[in-house]
């Protein structure tokens, strides 16, 4: 290899290092910021190549999406002193890269401070309601006013260095969105309330069969009642309406006997000697004299 061409190849590599060092590209959903030796410079929000000073400056990228945090669960207390476990999460957009590096530095920094300020922001949001509205009637209404209070917080603090509180400035973000995926009872709390709620159920059961139990008695007394007086009204008009046939029926058979002696007791004889001689195996021995046979062997009977 000649002279020549080694000293060609070094300078075509000493061209792509210095173009690699002074080029850099800026994807649309990112944003970047260019260091100057450790000492934010400018920030870069539009897409495309650009340039900077190579060796001296680096750029540090930061992204234009929503990004996303899922807190862990909070426990707040209701303003009519019910717990609640409430599991939200947080949609928010860094604003501004220079801001946001000189406050936390980076995400991880950013996603435990947010954690804290949604935390004191549930708080505050939900100690202001009842347990119902915070659930249901008022949920929308609560999850906006959260994301309000969390907005109002990030842009007025501001961290120094050593991670202290400045009381002024911000953290470069936008809060977009907050979504209270769950609030509920904690577990030892519905544990307790469904304990409570079926022992409730369960006197309320006992009250209602109790309820039943005394109607179904008062129930089958009438009935025993209304039946006893029953019969004995059917008994005492069985009894009237026998005492009327019976009447009837002397009556008549007092007439009949008025009107035809003789003939009445030839046809009562005639009954008794059906009743006495139905059955063939009775025998009967009686003297030719005696009264019973009286219209037997007689020629003159009718």
């Amino acid at each position: 290899m000649s002279m020549r061409m080694i000293i060609g190849l070094g300078a075509l590599a000493v061209f792509l290092l210095v173009t690699m060092n002074v080029l850099y590209i800026v994807p649309q959903t990112e944003q970047a910021l260019v260091v100057e030796l450790g000492r934010p410079v400018v920030v870069v929000t539009k897409p495309g190549l650009k340039m900077k000073m190579p060796f001296v400056q680096s750029v540090e990228y930061y992204d234009k999406r929503l990004l996303d945090f899922d807190a862990p669960a909070k426990q707040v207390i209701a303003s009519d002193q019910k717990r609640l476990q409430v599991d939200a999460f947080v949609r928010y957009r860094i604003t501004d890269p220079l801001k946001f590096k000189q406050t936390v530095r980076d995400e991880k920094t950013m996603r435990s401070h947010l954690n804290e300020i949604l935390e004191s922001s549930l708080r505050e949001v939900f100690s202001s309601v009842p347990l119902k509205e915070a659930i249901a009637e008022r949920r929308a209404a609560l999850m906006r006013q959260i994301r309000d209070e969390m907005n109002s917080r990030v842009n007025q603090v501001s961290l120094s260095a050593d991670g202290k509180s400045t009381g002024q400035g911000g953290f470069g973000i936008e809060i977009v969105d907050v979504r209270v995926m769950r609030a509920d009872l904690p577990q030892a709390n519905s544990e307790g309330v469904y304990q409570r709620m079926k022992t409730e159920r369960e006197q309320e059961a006992k009250k209602f069969r109790a309820q039943g139990e005394e109607e179904a008695q008062k129930i089958r007394a009438t009935a025993e009642k209304e039946r006893t007086v029953l019969m004995a009204e059917a008994k005492k008009k069985s009894e009237s309406i026998r005492g009327e046939g019976d009447a009837q029926a002397t009556r008549i058979f007092a007439e009949a006997f008025g009107r035809d002696g003789e003939f009445f007791e030839f046809y009562r004889t005639l009954q008794a000697y059906r009743k006495t001689m139905t059955n063939t195996d009775t025998t009967v021995i009686l003297s030719p004299d005696n009264p019973f046979l009286k219209y037997f062997g007689k020629e003159g009977g009718r």
